[in-house]
């Protein structure tokens, strides 16, 4: 029998229990993707409904983004000390409350508040979602699991979206708040029975129950057990962010940190802005919502075709053209269309660009980062930058109040994709292979 239960999951075929969690990683990143965007759908009549200009918006659709900074250094830690499950839970259980809560609130800064709630749910999924599909991946398919796991986020704005449209076609904007607070706790029960701690952290972290779990979960898959725990470390680091910034981790975090944020800054500007763009050309918010649909089925596709593609691509050259297609393509959007056809498509190409490059970098940095510090640097990468990113839609709300057209803007946090593309040819090529 095999020492290390890591070489076996390496080795072994994935099994249909390993699909099955790879799923349920990627319905919770499609749940994310829904409760991210949720103020994207409701912001028109959130404008309404409290009379509040375009910079006051723009503050309101960053306060989740803040909390998902918070939650994802935070959270992101936690899920290397105490599990990807135990951190997973939590995060349902934080998640559900904040969408709950806001669809009561009263006025914008309630609301504010528990958004920037629901962001600290956010972030610490995302780490421990992307670490925990990692580790239950083989070799041979890591990088498609990575890839599909970031692909749910699209795929939740478009189902979700679609229910949003048909939501607001008969209910004001706190409907889809409870919707998105129901279908957060739905999920409790699923992750609860059905997906065990990941084996990685479990041989990893040691104790004396560990070979016990990990054999059991061996067994579920289908897999040969193990007949020990691989050496435990000599010295366990107290403080793992610190090891971020080591001599052979230092630029890989840095260049990581800078694309992220860059790229996500274009992300949100053209996911949160899009429907209130559209009612102020004139469309009523169901229609505002269906094109925000159509840019995130843009970008589900663009999520699936990169993953398939890295496996006669490099990963790296894949994500770098993605993000400087998403330049052009935002600031296409800019200049807008014709009809509500013609932006639909705009934003769908966009949408495919955009998205493509999320799910390049979720698994760069999943390649990146050994089992022990892997959501620790998926917290650290995606806080500061989400961080940051915050600051895209407020950023985008002044330069509208400050009278600067669509074309403009649109340029402007376009280049934040072209940024991006920058900081990955910083990246260092060895190792970049979630193969090896």
């Amino acid at each position: 029998m095999a020492q290390d239960p890591r070489d076996i999951l390496d080795r072994e075929p994935m099994s249909v229990f390993q699909w099955r969690v790879v799923a349920i990683m990627v319905g919770l990143n499609a749940l994310d993707g829904f409760d991210v965007l949720s103020i994207s759908f409701a912001s028109p009549g959130i404008a309404a409904s409290w009379g509040i200009d375009r910079a006051a918006l723009g503050i309101v659709l960053s306060m989740e983004l803040i909390g998902m900074a918070i939650g994802s250094l935070m959270l992101g830690r936690l899920a290397d000390q105490i599990g990807r499950r135990a951190t997973i839970l939590s995060c349902l259980v934080v998640m559900a409350a904040g969408m709950f809560a806001a669809s009561t609130a009263a006025d914008v800064t309630m609301f504010s508040l528990w958004r920037v709630l629901t962001g600290l749910g956010i972030g610490g999924m995302l780490a421990a979602t992307n670490a925990a599909v990692a580790e239950f991946s083989n070799k041979a398919r890591r990088s498609l699991c990575v890839v599909l796991m970031a692909a749910g986020y699209p795929v939740g704005t478009v189902i979700g979206g679609s229910i949003a449209t048909a939501l607001l076609a008969h209910y004001d904007w706190p409907a889809i708040f409870i919707f998105g607070g129901i279908a957060t706790l739905l999920f409790i029960p699923v992750v609860l029975f059905a997906v065990p701690e990941s084996i990685a952290f479990l041989a990893e972290r040691g104790g004396p129950d560990a070979l016990q779990r990990i054999n059991a979960s061996l067994r579920r898959m289908g897999h040969t057990a193990a007949a020990a725990l691989p050496a435990a470390p000599a010295e366990r680091v107290k403080l793992p962010v610190g090891r971020l910034f080591s001599a052979n981790l230092g630029r890989a975090t840095l260049a990581l940190t800078i694309a992220y944020l860059a790229h996500i800054m274009t992300f949100y500007f053209i996911l949160k802005w899009i429907p209130k763009t559209v009612v102020d050309m004139g469309y009523e918010p169901s229609q505002a919502g269906s094109v925000l649909v159509w840019a995130s089925l843009g970008g589900a596709t663009g999520s699936l075709i990169l993953g398939l593609l890295t496996a006669k691509v490099r990963l790296l050259p894949l994500t770098i053209a993605a993000m400087i297609g998403s330049t052009l393509l935002v600031t296409l959007f800019g200049q807008g269309a014709a009809d509500l056809s013609g932006l639909s498509l705009v934003a769908a190409l966009a949408g495919f660009v955009t998205n493509a490059g999320v799910v390049g970098l979720y698994a760069l940095i999943a390649q990146s980062f050994p089992t022990s510090l892997r959501a620790t640097a998926t917290g650290f990468v995606i806080g500061v930058g989400r961080g940051g990113s915050a600051l895209a839609p407020a950023l985008a709300g002044f330069l509208f109040a400050a009278g600067y057209g669509l074309p403009t803007v649109a340029l402007l946090m376009g280049l934040g994709s072209l940024v991006a593309a920058a900081a990955l040819f910083a990246l260092p090529r060895q190792g970049l292979s979630l193969e090896s």
